[in-house]
């Protein structure tokens, strides 16, 4: 008698196209992120155009980014790149003194082979103010990537050794000072004997402050102290990053970045599923424990209260199914996620699969399905969108998560969406903020169950007919 294997993930690879923005975009969250800095796009009108429409919400917000608009001149190599740079970059110091320039290349400035990185030593020396260069271009494959691309030229500027001077190290502390307002040294030093002796961490990738400070303290009631996040809120309180010092992202699509961490700052990386919904927050908390021999604490409880808090949601999508169409590679994670609560995923579209940066990802999408007694979805790289929609229409999902380009046609043809980008700027790291998934998710299910009352259902059907 032999035993049946349980089935593996079918990958196919479509098109080669890529569907999705262009990683400029990656400067929205960034600039804010990163309360010093300052983002200069080097490219054309058509970028600035890109820019003007994707943050144009946030004109009256002062945003500390700027377009460098190239002209006819510049890419027939008829003007001077260094004094044109230059100039901007003395004037962004004066209006603004900011502690980091990010210099972000676009596709232009790859085709013309501008050479940011032989520029930006030059003019770093001359105005006094670090110069960081991202080739952060329409040529990757999601605009999630952007930050990617800016993450991984910012590792290489991390201090590679722990600050001496006192006045250095509350600098560089920014975490520990916001965990430690209003505390007494009794206090503090009491909290300090509560951590477990186990080598640096630090994690990596752009996150709010209250979600930081959600996640460093679910470690710290494992006794596990962070030392650093990269991105920090301040480009001046960069993580240290010494050799044999441990990393672990949060975000999927971070490949460059874990592998510029290993192989320039020889970092060990830890391979865990990335904290997004109950599941995954508690796998990637225990896979951090495990690494530093640590026996986790009251997680099963912990998962269990938000698994309670969440029923309300839960109800309104178990037994419905969603169709990934690909186009920020949160794609498996949030596939992961929504069928430990009971959904059913057909197939999962992603723009680019990293499979090694994802390995521990993919197994728990796996575990989850076998767990739940649920098909297994076919993860589709590069999907061609035409297939897509045909394939969408034989399967008749309840809700597809797609990118801006297709919501409103599969909209006008009753078919059920959600863009997927809303899922890149919202809260959804961590135990707390698995709500705020479903409250995504949930909302299209929940607007048409209201319109079907006033018949609105119908008429959709009609008009797809004509």
């Amino acid at each position: 008698m032999t035993l049946a294997q349980p089935e593996a993930l079918n990958f196919e690879c479509e098109t080669g196209n890529y569907h999705t923005f262009c990683p400029i975009s990656c400067v929205a969250w960034l600039y804010q992120k990163i309360e010093d800095s300052f983002f200069l796009v080097i490219g054309t009108k058509t970028c600035g155009y890109f820019l003007q429409n994707a943050m144009g919400v946030m004109i009256f917000a002062e945003p500390r980014y700027a377009m460098a608009e190239l002209e006819e001149g510049d890419i027939s190599a008829q003007l001077n790149d260094y004094e044109e740079l230059k100039r901007l970059c003395e004037q962004i110091k004066r209006d603004r003194n900011p502690s980091v320039i990010v210099w972000i290349g676009t596709c232009t400035t790859e085709i013309i082979k501008m050479d940011l990185e032989g520029l930006a030593p030059k003019l770093e020396s001359e105005i006094g103010i670090p110069i960081v260069v991202a080739r952060a271009n329409g040529l990757d494959y999601a605009f999630t990537q952007g930050e990617d691309t800016v993450l991984a030229a910012m590792a290489a500027r991390c201090p590679n050794e722990a600050p001496v001077a006192e006045t250095e190290k509350n600098e560089r502390n920014a975490i520990q000072k916001l965990l430690h307002f209003g505390k007494k040294k009794e206090e503090l030093a009491q909290e300090e004997s509560e951590y477990v002796n186990h080598p640096p961490l630090v994690l990596f990738g752009s996150l709010p402050d209250p979600v930081v400070t959600q996640l460093t303290l679910e470690l710290k009631k494992q006794g596990i102290k962070v030392s650093g996040w990269l991105p920090a809120k301040r480009y001046t309180e960069l993580p240290v990053l010494e050799e044999g010092y441990y990393v672990v992202g949060v975000n999927p699509f971070l490949s460059r970045t874990a592998t510029t961490l290993m192989r320039r700052r020889k970092c060990k990386l830890i391979g865990a599923p990335f904290p997004i919904g109950p599941d995954g927050t508690r796998a990637w908390v225990e896979k951090i424990c495990s690494v530093f021999g640590i026996t986790p604490k009251g997680l099963d409880e912990r998962e269990a209260q938000i698994w309670a808090n969440l029923e309300d949601y839960v109800q309104l999508i178990r037994g419905k199914s969603a169709f990934f169409m690909g186009d920020n590679l949160l794609e498996i994670s949030l596939a992961r996620f929504l069928i430990r609560c009971g959904m059913t995923v057909p197939e999962i579209g992603i723009p680019y699969m990293d499979k090694r940066y994802q390995a521990a990802e993919l197994a728990m999408l796996e575990k989850t399905c076998q767990e739940m007694g649920v098909p297994l979805p076919k993860i589709v790289e590069k999907p061609d969108n035409y297939n897509q929609v045909q394939r969408i229409y034989e399967l008749k999902p309840d809700l597809v998560i797609t990118g801006m380009a297709h919501a409103n046609p599969l909209e006008a043809r009753g078919i059920n969406t959600k863009w997927s980008v809303e899922f890149t700027f919202a809260q959804i790291h961590g135990f707390t903020n698995a709500r705020d998934i479903l409250e995504l998710v949930t909302r299209p299910l929940r607007r048409n169950n209201n319109l079907k009352d006033l018949g609105w259902d119908k008429l959709v059907k009609e008009e797809a007919k004509i």
